[in-house]
């Protein structure tokens, strides 16, 4: 689950709105909801193509290739040949959060790419010397460095939690390697110093996960009970998603990555500044600290249903984005996970912003 980490002219908004936040599971709560509705910028909803139904079990066999300071693995789908379409991923969860939308691309003729974040899944790193990094910029210079290695000029770019991010931070810093964007929640980029401000009570319990993280015994604890973490962030995080064992432990096979702790500790304690990044990445993280508007074509997407601390409208990031931009809120119990929550309303907009 990501947080939101906004520059200050946004991040006065995230304090009010916040303010009054707290989580809350019930058992009620994990029903199944009906079929997914897309609602852009205030319009009437309309009816999606296909409902919430699972569209495919699992993805061909896992490819992988040496990228930068990785050995990648990801799923592919579609033609060769076709526009390429890059989904990123986010915590606690993997490829499989797309394992129904890359269908749906790949028979409109794209070609859809769908990796491994560092530290998950079958992604390794090519070195025991490096350090185990989860801050924002190398998570996204690791995007650019598998375009690279497919030899990928340029893409459409869908992404979620951290996914999220880093598709902003592609857009925001690398405009000519992002032919469009398709973002969960928004504006995501951040600076440490804005994460420094204290948060009401009742919104700081919304990052428990993150001030256990900063205990050792917090790191003890999620290395031995990855599966259980990772199955209590779902839920609180998409309340009203009715996920099956079966659905879960697909993703949960990601989290024995012998650097996933690691590279999650790292990120979560370096966002609060209780760990340091590493120097040559300091004017990557300046830049992003600033607040740069995105150029390219984007949609945001919301879940009606969204359990994760996020922004109730656009208001406060719309003027972030500088190009043809959308707003569309996802109806039915959509929670953060929506590309798996809402798979097609995910492919659509990924379309719809292809035609931007």
């Amino acid at each position: 689950m990501d947080t939101i980490n906004m520059p200050e002219e946004v991040n006065d908004h995230r304090r009010r709105f916040l303010g009054g936040a707290a989580v809350a599971i019930t058992a009620a709560d994990l029903v199944m909801a009906g079929s997914a509705n897309a609602q852009p910028n205030g319009m009437s909803p309309t009816p999606m193509a296909a409902s919430r139904a699972a569209i495919c079990n699992s993805f061909g066999a896992i490819k992988q290739i040496d990228a930068g300071l990785l050995n990648v693995g990801y799923a592919e789908a579609g033609p060769p040949d076709g526009p390429v379409v890059i989904l990123l991923h986010g915590w606690p969860y993997d490829i499989h959060s797309f394992v129904d939308v890359a269908p749906i691309l790949a028979s409109r003729g794209y070609r859809v790419l769908v990796p491994y974040v560092r530290g998950c899944g079958s992604t390794r790193f090519l070195s025991s010397e490096t350090f185990r990094n989860g801050q924002q910029s190398v998570v996204a210079l690791d995007v650019i460095a598998f375009m690279d290695a497919l030899k990928i000029q340029k893409a459409l770019i869908g992404g979620f939690d951290w996914g999220g991010r880093t598709a902003d931070i592609l857009a925001a810093l690398w405009p000519e390697r992002s032919k469009g964007l398709v973002t969960v929640s928004g504006y995501l980029l951040g600076s440490r110093e804005a994460n420094k401000m204290p948060l009401p009570p009742s919104a700081e319990y919304q990052w428990w996960y993150q001030y256990y993280f900063s205990t050792e015994r917090g790191v003890l604890g999620y290395d031995k009970y990855r599966a259980e973490f990772g199955k209590l962030i779902w839920q609180i995080a998409s309340p009203k998603w009715s996920f099956d064992d079966a659905t879960f432990n697909r993703t949960a096979e990601s989290f024995n990555n012998p650097d996933y702790v690691a590279i999650v500790i790292h990120n979560y304690r370096w966002r609060l500044s209780l760990a340091d990044g590493e120097r040559k990445y300091d004017d990557l993280e300046n830049r992003l600290a600033s607040g740069p508007v995105i150029s390219a074509p984007a949609i945001s997407l919301e879940g009606d249903a969204n359990g994760a601390p996020h922004y109730p409208d656009d208001a406060s990031y719309r003027k972030k984005f500088a190009g043809r931009y959308e707003y569309r809120v996802i109806t039915g119990g959509i929670g953060h996970n929506l590309p798996q929550e809402a798979p097609q309303a995910f492919a659509d907009a990924i379309v719809a912003v292809d035609g931007f």
